[in-house]
């Protein structure tokens, strides 16, 4: 609800300035949510003397983001209602501070309340929204929109949906479902392709045959081996290009739960962006349905590293503090790129600078946003369209088998990309963490991380040729090491002994300093060359929550329980100072080598992007380019 509809009173929202400490503001508490008041997916009642605010994340409008990218000047505000009622218009600022625009009582009568808004004073940042106060008797909002003039000529775009899966049918086919089921929708939408590369094959769960009915002949379902997102998601681009109807592609993912409101939105405002513009949208927690992951997301250029764009919060609490009252999120936020939980993508756009880069998973969104802003095209993360989605906070996949594409793909695209010598600092962080995860007793993730290294060296054309083949060389890899064999149940590890003490009776704390994080290091590092307890090898020296699984405090132990990120189990780290070693060595030369070698590879990786993201060789890949099978894997419900 908080993401609907603001229950709380009206608050003047304190200005928020750049590099200033964010005021401590909420809604007052826990946010005020009165279901009964919904009537249904549009209506709403509202008891008399009751005030409401549609100054929410789903229902005010991002008047900063159509400025910006948009020709549209003017949003019309219609409201319907049935009763004695007031409509108060506001508009905030970038800096967060929010004025009113007008005011109209509608008293008796049915006539809708019809308000028209410039777009012309947004160029950092702000939004519209309406509250409402009814008066003498209860009050029904029959309706409410936010329209915009079309230029002459115009022509709405038509859209298709490609969702890669891998064994989650039972998701998949709830969200056909849903797709189906929204008549608005299916006034743009032209095919939904669905790349099916699991096992559990979608065709064959309970209740696609009524999906499949409620979206007619616009459903395909591709079946092909397990290329990872990547692969997935190439093929719904591919499989859009090729049948030349649809104007833009969302690519989206299998397990969310979707707004087909916001898909819509997002169809509408690529409609009016002044050039061809990649529209993203916003991912919510599923489990905490108000928290939003983040605002926005950026690249760091020097670290060639993503997450937080400038000037926002991860993990943002609507329930916490609303719309109104949280002042950053007033100021547009300019992105790098969009994840690929839910992203449209004009087919323009994908004629002009290929396909997704043939990674399997990570950096494939990152790096389609990077290539499409180097040839000109921006990409926006929407407010007001979103899904939800399961969160990954909770799990650490840099040190299960995702490691090794964690650290190849970061690297090839740091060699095309980064507009500094030899990567900036990106190198110097790969070294250090490969440290960290040594003093860790993290011995798997160290090898995939080198394996991922000895693969950047072989050169760009290990991409295609390995995509469907690597992940069973990872988990085979991985296998071998105590640290990555997770049980479930404690009692088939040996009880926890420890020969020694710790100093003081006390566990480690982070270093409070530089020079003291430094020596903290160097005192480590000197540790790991110690004969290993006899004990620790039969007995952990102790259990370690994964919260506070962190190098300083495993690098003082010979061996340790250490809960998974999941908390599904746990795993025995063992210290084993020969293979310490010789990890570390190998770390220092692909290193080293890599470093000497940078000009040449960056030309070499830079010279293949065109190949091996074109449509041919994705081609090739899926094994489209033979005659005798131009349709591969390819059936239709």
């Amino acid at each position: 609800m908080p993401l609907y509809v603001d229950f709380n009173d009206p608050q003047r929202i304190p200005e928020f300035r750049s590099g200033s400490a964010e005021p401590a503001v909420t809604a007052g508490g826990a946010a005020d949510v009165r279901p009964d008041y919904v009537v249904d997916r549009r209506r709403f009642s509202l008891p008399a003397h009751q005030r409401v605010s549609l100054g929410t994340y789903f229902n005010a409008f991002p008047a900063s983001y159509w400025q910006a990218h948009t020709s549209v000047r003017t949003v019309r505000l219609t409201v319907e209602l049935e009763g004695d009622a007031t409509v108060v218009v506001y508009r905030s600022t970038s800096r967060g501070t929010a004025n009113r625009v007008s005011s109209t009582r509608t008293g008796s009568g049915s006539a809708p309340v019809v308000v028209e808004l410039p777009i012309t004073s947004f160029g950092d940042g702000g939004w519209y929204w309406f509250d409402l106060t009814a008066h003498g008797s209860s009050v029904l909002l029959e309706r409410a929109e936010w329209s915009v003039p079309e230029p002459e000529g115009f022509r709405p775009g038509k859209l298709s949906i490609a969702v890669t899966t891998f064994n989650r049918p039972d998701y998949c086919v709830r969200n056909l479902g849903a797709l189906g089921a929204s008549p608005e929708l299916l006034e743009v939408l032209h095919r939904v392709i669905v790349t099916d590369q699991g096992t559990q094959r979608v065709r064959d769960e309970t209740g696609i045959e009524v999906a499949a009915e409620g979206l007619g002949d616009r459903l395909t379902i591709v079946e092909q081996p397990n290329l990872g997102g990547s692969g997935g998601f190439a093929r719904g681009m591919l499989e859009t290009v090729d049948d030349g109807q649809s104007t833009y592609v969302m690519l989206l993912d299998d397990d969310v739960e979707m707004e087909t409101e916001g898909i819509l939105r997002a169809a509408q405002f690529a409609d009016f962006t002044r050039n061809p513009t990649i529209v993203g949208g916003h991912m919510f927690n599923l489990f905490e349905r108000a928290v939003m992951h983040n605002f926005g997301e950026s690249v760091q250029q020097y670290r060639f590293s993503y997450g937080a764009a400038e000037n926002t919060r991860e993990g943002h609490d609507f329930a916490a503090s609303n719309l109104r009252t949280t002042p950053w999120m007033h100021r547009r936020v300019d992105v790098d790129y969009n994840g690929w939980w839910m992203c449209l993508i004009p087919t323009e756009i994908i004629r002009e600078i290929g396909l997704a880069l043939p990674v399997f998973i990570k950096w494939d969104d990152v790096e389609y946003g990077i290539r499409a802003k180097s040839h000109g095209f921006t990409t926006v993360t929407l407010p007001g369209a979103a899904v939800w989605h399961m969160p990954w906070t909770e799990k650490d996949d840099t040190i299960d088998w995702q490691a090794y594409y964690h650290q190849r793909n970061r690297w090839v695209a740091t060699l095309v990309y980064s507009p500094y010598k030899r990567g900036g600092r990106m190198p110097k962080e790969s070294l250090g963490v490969d440290a960290r995860h040594l003093l860790s007793m993290q011995y798997s993730a160290v090898e995939l991380r080198l394996q991922a290294l000895e693969d950047v060296l072989d050169g760009p054309d290990h991409l295609h040729r390995t995509i469907g083949s690597k992940l069973g060389e990872v988990r085979a890899t991985r296998s071998r090491f105590d640290d990555a064999k997770v049980s479930k149940d404690l009692a088939d590890f040996p009880p926890v002994k420890r020969s020694k003490p710790p100093h003081k009776g006390k566990s480690p704390t982070p270093a409070r300093s530089r020079p003291a994080a430094v020596a903290r290091l160097l005192a480590s590092a000197a540790y790991q060359l110690k004969p290993v307890a006899a004990t620790a090898t039969h007995n952990p020296e102790a259990h370690v929550a994964a919260v506070d699984a962190r190098w300083w405090r495993l690098s003082q132990l010979d061996s340790a329980l250490v809960t998974s990120s999941d908390g599904t189990g746990a795993s025995w780290h063992k210290r084993d100072a020969e293979k310490a070693r010789e990890l570390a060595l190998r770390s220092a030369d692909l290193h080293r080598r890599l470093y000497l070698k940078w000009d040449e590879l960056a030309e070499q990786y830079r010279a293949a992007l065109p190949d091996f993201t074109s449509q041919q060789a994705w081609r090739h890949t899926f094994g489209m380019d033979t005659p005798a099978d131009p349709s591969a894997g390819r059936t239709t419900e």
